[in-house]
């Protein structure tokens, strides 16, 4: 033999498997403790980073035509074209995950991954659906993307390290399948209850149909055609899933809306199927649909497309009963917030108040953020929004859930209004304007959502698909010549650069507000809020610390005094040259550069 005896061996083989053992159960703990973690960060303690899964990594090539290669008009695959699909999907994701967490990055935000019409468009003016919103299935994955499996996948790994993943979802409309007999070239204008009512008496203009019909017994309701007569085109019947949404009963089949008054909940968003949400069969069908989702992967969140243009009495319904099979899955912090695109507080605010969504997106922080940073007016007009808060439902507390943002997939990017507003700005002033802007978001209450490629310098050349480039490297010319942010670069290239300037700017943004509670969970108090470009400066309040986040808004050097709390004396810095003390109780003096931040905090008294 080798000299060894069998017991030995038997020995070593148990340390090994022992140690093996050990290795595993440290594994597993680590993970559960991970888990624990993440499962216990509240809305306001996430940083999100919004993308659209085409447009950040491509991880199977296999995947990119949706199946086989029809042509782009068919298959929506043409990575040349700008409103087209360009191959990004849910493996290149889950391989970037390094990436997004590097940022600080705690939660991630996918554009809708369910099945969609590929191609939609008249002729000549067609485009692909690499956005997400044209959905057909909603009880799949885009093959685009990937598979279930592969969104499993994502979703696993991203809880492993302690990452969120919430989900874009639709219940507004559908992609466009159904078509009207009035209306041959697929346009048709809104028309209202008044001129074409569900229930018609005997004797009135037109068939009398669906008679009796008041809004509420929708037992009645047999029959679509109230104002227009709409249609499945041959072939397309079974287009959608669940089955159900094939039946256009579930649709209001009004026309085209022009986003005001009634036709804003009941007219087809640009053509789209818009679903009657009314229903109780649409209600009972949507809950089933999203709980499911959740139920089979253990998602955190739902951002919600076109929320403002759902009647509120579907959300007061969804929303609790999402909230409730997140909490049966094990999910205490499910987070819910609406797309309400106006900036006026009021308006975000009712959705809170009324509809009962537990938060909406701030475009009023994303509207008066841009003011004050691109030089437009002074951080008053942000003070006043925060000022606001109280009208949320929840007051102040509400409003911190609020996912706040510089720009997004629809309006565009921060470096495109920069320089729309600034034109001839200099590259080091877009760089520091940038700054300043993600420096604002990262110090105030809300949710900090960075939308991807910023942290790149992307710019953009407007909004939709021209704000929609690609991480990957380009094949869209006009991607390709696009100004960035604190770099020269050009052209093509992969653009998951660590040392960018912008990714290590707001990566310190992200472990500073990691590792301070107060600027997640803090009261916040404005302090100083100049009418015109100036000094802006408020303090965030928790126990007994407090943050005083101080910004310049001008061209010009600030000296000043702010106030501060009177038991606040002792001060270090977490950005920028801190005094080391108060010049008074209540006062601390303050040094700034154009264009600058700094962030100090005080534990009270030395």
């Amino acid at each position: 033999m080798s000299g060894s005896t069998p017991w030995r061996g038997m020995l070593a083989a148990l340390c090994v498997c022992g140690a093996l053992a050990s290795a595993v159960e440290a594994s597993a703990s680590q993970a559960s403790a991970a888990q624990a973690s993440y499962q216990a960060r509240k809305p306001q303690d996430e940083v999100i980073y919004f993308l659209l899964p085409d447009r950040f990594e491509n991880g199977d090539a296999s995947s990119d035509h949706g199946g086989p290669d029809r042509g782009p008009l068919v298959d929506g695959f043409d990575p040349t074209r700008a409103g087209f699909y360009h191959g990004g999907d849910l493996k290149g994701v889950t391989r970037r995950l390094d990436y997004i967490q590097g940022l600080g990055a705690t939660a991630i935000w996918l554009a809708p991954i369910f099945k969609n019409k590929a191609v939609q468009g008249a002729p000549g003016h067609e485009s692909a659906a690499h956005h997400g919103y044209w959905i057909t299935d909603f009880t799949d994955v885009d093959p685009h993307f990937g598979t279930k499996a592969d969104f499993k996948t994502l979703v696993d790994a991203a809880h492993a390290r302690g990452l969120k993943v919430y989900m874009d979802i639709v219940v507004n409309h559908t992609a466009d399948v159904i078509q009207y007999r009035e209306c041959p070239d697929g346009h048709c204008p809104y028309r209202g209850v008044a001129d074409y009512p569900y229930a018609r008496k005997s004797g009135a203009a037109g068939p009398a149909i669906n008679a009796g019909f008041d809004g509420k017994d929708f037992s009645k309701l047999k029959r679509p055609d109230w104002a227009y007569t709409p249609y499945v085109p041959s072939g397309q019947e079974q287009a959608k899933a669940p089955a159900w949404l094939n039946d256009p009963i579930y649709y209001h089949n009004r026309g085209d809306s022009t986003f005001a008054g009634e036709s804003s909940l009941l007219g087809d968003f640009a053509t789209l199927d818009d679903v009657f949400t009314e229903h109780p069969r649409v209600i009972a069908g949507f809950i089933e649909i999203y709980g499911k989702w959740i139920d089979d992967f253990g998602i955190d969140g739902f951002r919600i497309d076109t929320a403002r243009h759902v009647n509120p009495e579907f959300w007061q319904a969804f929303v609790p009963a999402m909230l409730a099979r997140a909490k049966a899955r094990g999910i205490p912090n499910f987070h819910i917030f609406g797309e309400v695109f106006d900036p006026d507080v009021a308006i975000l605010a009712s959705h809170t108040r009324v509809d009962k969504l537990p938060a909406v997106l701030d475009f009023a922080f994303q509207a008066a953020v841009m003011d004050v940073v691109s030089g437009g007016a002074g951080p008053e007009r942000l003070a006043r929004v925060f000022a606001a808060d109280t009208v949320y439902e929840g007051g102040e507390t509400g409003a911190r859930q609020l996912p706040t943002f510089l720009g997004n997939h629809d309006m565009g990017r921060i470096g495109w209004f920069l320089q729309k507003t600034q034109p001839g700005i200099g590259d080091a002033e877009l760089l520091a304007r940038a700054t300043l802007a993600n420096a604002l978001m990262f110090a105030a209450r809300g949710v900090p959502t960075i939308y991807y490629g910023d942290e790149q310098g992307f710019t953009g050349d407007g909004d939709y698909a021209d704000a929609r480039e690609d991480m990957f490297p380009s094949e869209v010319a006009s991607y390709n010549d696009n100004r960035l942010i604190g770099t020269p670069a050009k052209g093509p290239r992969s653009a998951f650069d660590p040392q960018s300037v912008l990714y290590r700017r707001i990566a310190e943004l992200g472990r500073v507000r990691a590792a301070t509670p107060a600027l997640r969970a803090g009261r916040q108090v404005t302090r100083v809020a100049d009418q015109q470009p100036g000094l802006f400066a408020f303090s965030r309040l928790l126990g007994g610390a407090e943050i005083l986040a101080v910004f310049n808004t001008s061209d010009k050097p600030i000296k000043a005094n702010v106030p501060v709390e009177v038991g606040s004396e002792s001060w270090r810095a977490l950005h920028g040259a801190c005094q080391a003390s108060v010049r008074a109780p209540g006062s601390y003096s303050i040094e700034l550069a154009p264009l600058d931040y700094m962030l100090c905090v005080s534990e009270g008294q030395p």
